[in-house]
């Protein structure tokens, strides 16, 4: 990574190689399932996002999927914007130093796995039957 190998916090290309490299790790089903979608790294959320889900810190939200989970969508459908799936690089390096339990790439992966289950239709409830990843 360039930040790390210059002693700075990843950047948000870092963090951009980081969460492709965890796509094209995820194994064929995963990716055939999930269809075409976008992986956009931002700092934060915009405040329009947060507000609307009533989050009042910004280091709370380390990612989001944007758009209609697959089990939402019918056939008569018409073509909206892509899907989304939002990584927050400021709030997940602030849980990796947190944690210093875990790669960043592993973190990384993790959120990103995270959204693609909710792009699914996964609920957190549903999702967290399967990681447990606060053990």
């Amino acid at each position: 990574m360039s930040g790390a190998q210059t002693g700075l916090a990843p950047s948000l290309e870092d963090v951009q190689r980081l969460a492709e490299a965890a796509v094209a790790a995820l194994p064929d089903w995963a990716l055939q399932a999930a269809g075409p979608f976008l992986l956009r790294v931002e700092d934060f959320a915009s405040q329009e996002v947060l507000d609307d889900l009533g989050i009042e810190d910004p280091f709370e939200l380390t990612g989001l999927y944007d758009g209609v989970a697959l089990t939402e969508r019918r056939h008569d459908d018409l073509p909206g914007p892509p899907d989304t799936v939002w990584l927050y690089r400021r709030p997940i390096l602030d849980e990796w130093i947190d944690r210093g339990d875990v790669t960043l790439e592993a973190l990384v992966a993790h959120v990103l796995v995270h959204e693609l289950a909710h792009h699914f239709g996964w609920s957190d409830e549903r999702i967290a039957t399967i990681d447990r990843w606060w053990d």
